[in-house]
């Protein structure tokens, strides 16, 4: 009774191609589709059974709005007009920059690229897709999109890779399999982290410290590499380093970067949501520069690349091209709060590395739209008009993967009761503020119009020197923070599928967690209740003892609902026992 139909799996940045086994218009199983240069034979388990997903019973099948306070069903066209005419209010009353758009990285090249131009021809600029991110600094100088560096299939070709901020087992399962191909050749794979993962590979040096150390790690090493150095440095890079000191450590990685023909640097999601990522960002690019190694993002979504390239970016349109004047980032957008907000496909209290500001602020915007295939209490506490939205299998579209490759698809099941693909949803929208150019028809109308856009645009992670402002910060004072967004919690599609909630990587993400040694100073033990407190914000959570976490670490993990009062991911935390 099976039908097969072939898509791309929407959770990390290798863009797995899959099967999915279909029955009377439900999709009952998902199996790896062979592709050697992406995903061979193999899917990660999130790939598989995320699908379950698909029929939550949360799932939003008719469009609502908010009326007198009472939420109520309502027809497609009422929902419409009444987005349309909310946005039209606070832009005539405010001005366009009142109003900006959040959009999940998980959405198709197609959505992604028409919510730009919707925001951009009501004349706002306000529009970011990266909502884990905090230090924008230097996002002028960040390549087309986070470019892998290399194909997929190159990196397990590599003799010695660095990996800085990534539980790469965990984020990118696949590129941790080619990472472990590559060992079993002999390659040396090093890591800087702040939790001491379990990998299933041998790891050749490591570094384990907080968060607030890693910057200094990573000044190390370059330190090192900067005493064999054999092209011409920038007297500035030198000077930078002058006050570093160096550690056996660092040394042993230099060391290792120098070996064999090929050499990579990847910077994972740990890194790009540090507080202090330009200087990372430089630093990486500095060791890949003295090492001749690749440097390479691992971005974090399946269509980051897509998201990029569809100009869903403050500073930068379609393509990468310029903009007169740059719009706020996401972390601005969510912290000092607009007037109205357009989000695709986000539950920000839970995606973004700022649940607790962006909760608080959604709720004091005067209009909010959401795009979404789910309805939850949080979601209707703040949002005004809700769209159901078709998901990943019942849509087409295009993903841009890590490397660079565009892979689109078709829908292969119908979605649930009133649901739409979310490209038609903002044609009729573009169409409603009486927009140029959205005249399609067909999703790959759109897909082609910024294909044109890009022409032969490639991105290039070999950029000039990266020469950061400063290094040196205060010596972090007590417990710091640590934070990491679960593999089964990175998307709203994966909180819902229940046989992967289900796991022993889903069940970790609960309590607080500390070392040993730390239990043992703060007189705590395993299982007991703690108060948390961080920026002026107290909860109470469990003790879970975790020898995986530095001595001036605390493990929390992000995405779970319970935690979003403690806000930020990174800073001073105290834990006091519950008497």
């Amino acid at each position: 009774e099976m039908q097969q139909r072939d898509t791309i799996a929407p959770h990390d940045a290798v863009g797995s191609n899959i099967h999915l086994h279909i029955r009377r218009n439900q999709v009952m199983r998902v199996a790896p589709k062979e592709n050697e240069a992406v995903n061979e034979v193999w899917i990660s388990d999130r790939d598989r059974f995320s699908y379950e997903g698909l029929t939550a019973s949360d799932r939003l099948t008719a469009p609502m709005i908010k009326k007198e306070g009472v939420w109520q069903t309502t027809d497609w066209e009422t929902a419409l007009a009444l987005t349309a005419d909310g946005l039209k209010k606070l832009i005539n009353a405010q001005g366009s920059p009142s109003v900006g758009a959040l959009a999940s990285p998980t959405a198709t090249v197609e959505e992604l690229y028409l919510l730009q131009k919707v925001m951009r021809g009501i004349g706002s600029q306000h529009i970011d897709h990266r909502f884990r991110q905090v230090d924008f600094s230097d996002q002028n100088e960040a390549p087309l999109f986070p470019y892998l560096g290399q194909g997929i299939a190159e990196l397990e070709q590599c003799d010695a890779a660095l990996v800085i901020g990534s539980h790469i087992r965990k984020e990118q399962p696949l590129l941790n399999h080619r990472l472990r191909k590559a060992t079993l050749r002999g390659a040396k794979v090093m890591l800087v982290n702040p939790v001491n993962y379990e990998f299933n590979f041998p790891i050749a040096e490591q570094i384990i410290a907080t968060p607030a150390a890693m910057v200094d790690n990573l000044a190390g090493i370059a330190k090192v590499l900067l005493e064999k150095r054999a092209t011409l440095i920038p007297a500035e890079v030198e000077k930078l380093l002058q006050e570093t000191s160096i550690n056996e450590s660092q040394r042993a990685m230099a060391r290792a970067l120098r070996t064999g023909n090929r050499r990579t640097v990847l910077l994972g999601c740990l890194a790009t949501a540090h507080p202090q990522f330009s200087a990372i960002r430089a630093l990486a690019a500095i060791i890949a520069k003295l090492t001749g190694a690749q440097l390479g993002y691992l971005g974090d979504a399946n269509n980051t690349a897509g998201a990029w390239l569809a100009g869903v970016l403050p500073h930068r349109g379609a393509a990468g091209s310029p903009v007169d004047t740059a719009g706020l980032d996401a972390h601005t957008m969510l912290n000092l709060g607009l007037k109205g907000y357009v989000l695709l496909g986000l539950e920000p209290e839970l995606d973004s590395g700022q649940g607790a500001a962006a909760l608080t602020m959604l709720k004091q915007a005067d209009f909010v739209v959401s795009l979404s295939a789910y309805r939850t209490e949080v979601m209707e506490s703040y949002a005004d008009v809700i769209l159901p939205i078709s998901l990943f299998a019942e849509t087409s579209g295009t993903y841009v993967n890590g490397e660079g490759r565009w892979q689109s698809f078709s829908g292969a099941v119908s979605p649930p009761g009133e649901a739409r693909p979310a490209w038609k949803i903002l044609r009729v929208l573009g169409n409603l503020f009486k927009l140029d150019g959205f005249e399609y028809t067909a999703s790959d109308q759109v897909c082609e119009e910024l294909r044109q856009q890009v022409g032969d645009k490639t991105a290039n992670n070999k950029t000039a020197w990266q020469i950061p402002s400063r290094l040196t910060v205060e010596p972090a004072q007590g417990l710091q923070r640590i934070t990491e967004m679960p593999i089964y919690s990175v998307d709203a599609l994966v909180r819902r599928a229940a046989a992967l909630q289900h796991t022993i990587d889903a069940k970790i993400t609960e309590g607080v967690h500390i070392n040993s040694q730390v239990a043992a100073q703060l007189s705590l033990s395993d299982g007991s209740q703690v108060h948390v407190k961080q920026n002026g914000e107290n909860i109470s959570l469990e003790v879970v003892i975790d020898d995986r976490v530095p001595d001036d670490g605390v493990l929390i993990y992000a995405g779970q609902a319970a935690l979003i009062e403690l806000g930020a991911w990174y800073g001073p935390i105290e834990l006091k026992s519950v008497a």
